[in-house]
């Protein structure tokens, strides 16, 4: 018996110093011949040749090869060559390995790839295809078609109807409005290029919901030098306007806010820290010919929220004021409000008609998954929402990769189509919009010059010779109600109570102008210029209501000049009846 283990030891040191790097290929991984060694000894129902004959058998290569999949079918015939010169690729145990290189090289035609012993190399043309490899991009289409962008017809000529409506503006708006410095109360100054620019739409939502994409994916900008940056991280630091141009240029904030003919000059007022964060980009795309893009950066709920360096809200409040129309994004991952996000919806509070709320990304989700997602983004947003009709929520996935496989693409494709009618409607509507717009900015400014007006004849009806100036108006600011103040303005004028201002308001704003610095409207009239508080009715019930009906008759916008109607006299209202 101790004979028969030493002879055993002494076969197995013979056989372990050739075999012993030797592996198995196989679909389960390879085992070192010593362990079979010891595995098959461990058995003594066989004689020790059968055992070695056994060993050399499971430790010789396989015909089995396992290579990486080729497209175009080149792993059966690396097999054959694999398996037909194995005696010539492989080196033996003892030879030289520069040697066999050299024979390899020399053995093959000129031209051809050399390939390495034991490894799995790929030709030129097998790399390149794997790299030519990418997810596919979907038809846009449905979006030039939508947005009217194959058309080549020439866009409409509004410069007349624009030029009337800022002559309508300063003749009979902009004199009230500076007398009682509505601006300091509003902090909003119409300028000349706010009158005269395209419709603005805004893109507002946590960081890294796809707002930028979104804009890349709209333009067709994506792998081109015009697109802007995305990524996973929070990559939007700045307010970035898109805008239209003759070549790609970008222009910086201190220069947008010097321009006095763009409409960005009264940004100046929120300081230089802002406008380093405020940049412009030109692009001469067929959509930004009707409209301006505004990318503004993500919402990032954390504790630090003053470290931006700017006032963000009311960065934000400026850009809301004249935006027509308003997406504010989502996606599945990002649903939560917090206290940045609940301040942005107080803002845009009186503003639910402008409001597109998206959820991004929604191909990324199961059907039962995403019915979940959609309630819960309706949960977060209904103590924000205070109106009696829900919102609408697109949902889809705005980037230029087709859907993912086994998703409602019917449904995505549905209601990107509904989001760009809309984005189209802002576009065809635009001088409808900005007539209202001034509209409704000329009825603020008479109801701020009425109260004005009140509060200052109550301060001199109240005044006598022995009375403190000071103390009476502070009586008057602090509990306006006691003098009838509001209910006046309601009984003699035709003031809906919904539009009053809030009264807190004028606790400041008279804090800052002292009430002896106006005059009464009654005095605001001159022999040539006449009243201000009639000439601002006149425009709002006459005028503005005329150029309006104009373009609701279907006429041609560029009849309407100065020798046919003439810019001076009132034009039909077609509301009122003869």
């Amino acid at each position: 018996m101790r004979a028969l283990v030493l002879l055993c030891c002494f076969v197995a040191s013979f056989l372990l110093p050739g075999q012993a790097e030797l592996q198995v290929s196989a679909s389960g991984g390879t085992e070192d011949v010593g362990n079979l060694l010891e595995n098959h000894f461990s058995a003594g129902d066989a004689s020790l040749e059968e055992k070695e004959r056994e060993l050399l058998a499971e430790a010789a290569p396989q015909e089995k090869n396992l290579l990486l999949h080729s497209p175009d079918g080149r792993e059966a015939e690396s097999s054959e060559k694999t398996a037909t010169g194995a005696s010539t690729a492989a080196p033996s145990p003892g030879s030289d390995p520069e040697a066999s290189l050299s024979n390899a090289s020399a053995s093959a035609a000129p031209g051809d790839p050399v390939e390495l012993p034991g490894a799995n190399s790929f030709t030129p043309e097998e790399e390149a295809e794997d790299v030519s490899e990418e997810a596919p991009l979907r038809d846009r289409s449905h979006i030039e078609k939508t947005l009217m962008l194959d058309e080549d017809k020439p866009a409409d000529d509004y410069s007349v109807v624009l030029q009337r409506l800022r002559k309508i503006y300063h003749s009979s708006i902009k004199p009230l409005e500076q007398s009682y410095k509505y601006n300091e109360l509003r902090q909003h100054e119409i300028t000349d290029g706010e009158i005269t620019s395209k419709p603005m739409v805004l893109f507002i939502g946590p960081w890294s919901v796809g707002k930028s994409t979104m804009i890349n994916y709209l333009l067709g900008l994506e792998n081109t030098r015009y697109q802007l940056y995305t990524g996973a991280e929070p990559t939007t630091s700045e307010f970035t306007v898109l805008m239209h141009g003759p070549k790609l240029k970008t222009i910086e904030g201190i220069v947008m806010a010097a321009d006095s003919a763009r409409s960005f000059s009264p940004l100046e007022k929120f300081g230089q820290n802002f406008l380093e964060k405020l940049i412009g980009i030109e692009v001469p795309h067929k959509l930004l010919e009707r409209v301006t893009f505004v990318d503004t950066p993500g919402i990032i709920e954390n504790r630090k929220q003053q470290e931006r360096g700017y006032p963000f809200n009311d960065v934000c409040q400026w850009f809301i004021d004249r935006a027509d129309l308003i997406f504010v994004v989502f996606d599945p991952t990002k649903l939560d409000v917090g206290l940045e996000l609940e301040m942005l919806f107080r803002q845009l509070k009186g503003r639910e008609s402008q409001i597109r709320i998206i959820l991004n990304k929604a191909d990324n989700l199961a059907t039962q998954m995403l019915m979940r997602v959609y309630g819960a983004l309706f949960w977060s947003l209904a103590p924000l929402i205070n109106v009696t009709e829900p919102p609408r929520v697109y949902v889809s996935s705005f980037w230029p990769q087709d859907y993912k496989p086994d998703t409602h693409r019917d449904l995505f494709l549905k209601e990107e189509i509904s989001l760009l009618e809309d984005l189209n409607q802002v576009i065809e509507n635009r001088l409808e919009n900005k007539i209202a717009f001034i509209r409704q900015h000329a009825i603020r400014v008479r109801i701020h010059a009425l109260l004005v007006d009140r509060y200052l004849q109550t301060y001199k009806d109240k005044m006598t010779f022995f009375s403190d100036g000071e103390l009476v108006f502070k009586d008057i600011v602090e509990d306006p109600d006691k003098f009838y103040i509001f209910k006046t303005i309601l009984a003699k004028t035709n003031v809906s109570k919904f539009d009053l201002p809030n009264r807190e308001a004028y606790k400041d704003f008279f804090g800052i102008n002292p009430i002896s610095s106006f005059k009464l409207l009654s005095q605001q009239c001159s022999y040539m210029g006449g009243c201000f508080l009639e000439k601002i009715e006149r425009a709002i019930t006459h005028e503005l209501p005329g150029l309006l009906g104009s373009l609701g008759l279907g006429k041609n916008p560029g009849a309407l000049n100065c020798d046919k109607t003439g810019c001076g006299e009132t034009p039909k209202n077609r509301y009122r009846k003869h």
